[in-house]
């Protein structure tokens, strides 16, 4: 069984490097790099869409400070610390990445703004397949889901954080993560709309990078808070036993409100 799950990674790996290698180019549009604010202070071309990304820094270098100072975040799983490890990286790279394309946006820095990103949220699925469904599997992943990183994370981590039941508690954090990014994303197509509304203040493209940075905090407030789920059930179950509570307990007021105005009625 485990030759056969390596063969089948080799495959896929293998798969993946010749479709990298004959798929042409898709090109990039060169309207992706006009956003609205361009100004400059202290001589930083791009100034505000550069230092928003110092929160990156710090939160990935906080948590990967706290991954392995006296195991503040209690994992218990070697493929855990691996995952978080990457991850924390990922994060604190953006910093750089982002910071280093927009001082210049073009074609060729653009892969250095999307890599570190890519790095984080692959690692999260596997950290995901870690923890919900076998250690040693999503430990082996980590490496093949870093090099195929148009697995469309922002799709698999939500879906997966619903349906899957997790090892720890406090699983909706995962949740508000994804809100935040799905926010980021809107304010980063609303880049010159934002601009506009807030009469050249700030851009989209800014409070993107802020709002993606509430991302990685919300995890190191998770990976802080939460302890091991001795009942294991995915939020899909229980916000269907949620459901079902409501229902029932809003029939019986209702049934019980009904009994007592037909009694005080024929009293």
């Amino acid at each position: 069984m485990r030759k056969r799950t390596i063969l089948a990674w080799g495959v896929a790996i293998l798969c993946f490097v010749v479709l990298m290698i004959v798929t042409p180019a898709i090109p990039q549009s060169q309207a992706y790099h006009d956003f609205a604010d361009q100004r400059n202070f202290f001589g930083i071309p791009n100034t505000l869409n550069v230092v928003s990304n110092f929160p990156f820094l710090v939160i990935g270098v906080t948590g990967l400070v706290l991954c392995y100072y006296g195991n503040y975040f209690r994992l218990s799983l070697q493929g855990e610390l691996w995952g978080w490890t990457c991850f924390y990286i990922g994060v604190a790279a953006v910093a750089f990445g982002s910071s280093y394309y927009h001082l210049k946006p073009n074609d060729a820095r653009l892969v250095w703004d999307r890599l570190p990103m890519t790095i984080a949220f692959t690692s999260i699925i596997a950290i995901f397949i870690i923890e919900r469904i076998d250690e040693r599997k999503g430990t082996i992943s980590i490496m093949p889901l870093l090099l195929a990183g148009l697995f469309v994370p922002c799709i698999a981590i939500p879906v997966m954080a619903i349906l899957l039941p997790p090892m720890y508690t406090h699983s909706t954090y995962w949740l508000w993560a994804a809100g935040f990014y799905l926010l980021a994303k809107v304010e980063e197509a609303a880049d010159k709309v934002i601009y506009g509304w807030t009469h050249h203040i700030v851009s989209g493209h800014t409070l993107k990078h802020l709002c993606a940075a509430m991302v990685p905090v919300f995890l190191t407030l998770m990976l802080a808070k939460r302890t091991v789920e001795t009942n294991r059930r995915s939020l899909l179950e229980i916000w269907k036993i949620s459901w079902t509570k409501v229902k029932d307990n809003g029939f019986k007021e209702e049934v019980s409100y009904t009994t007592v105005s037909t009694m005080e009625s024929q009293t």
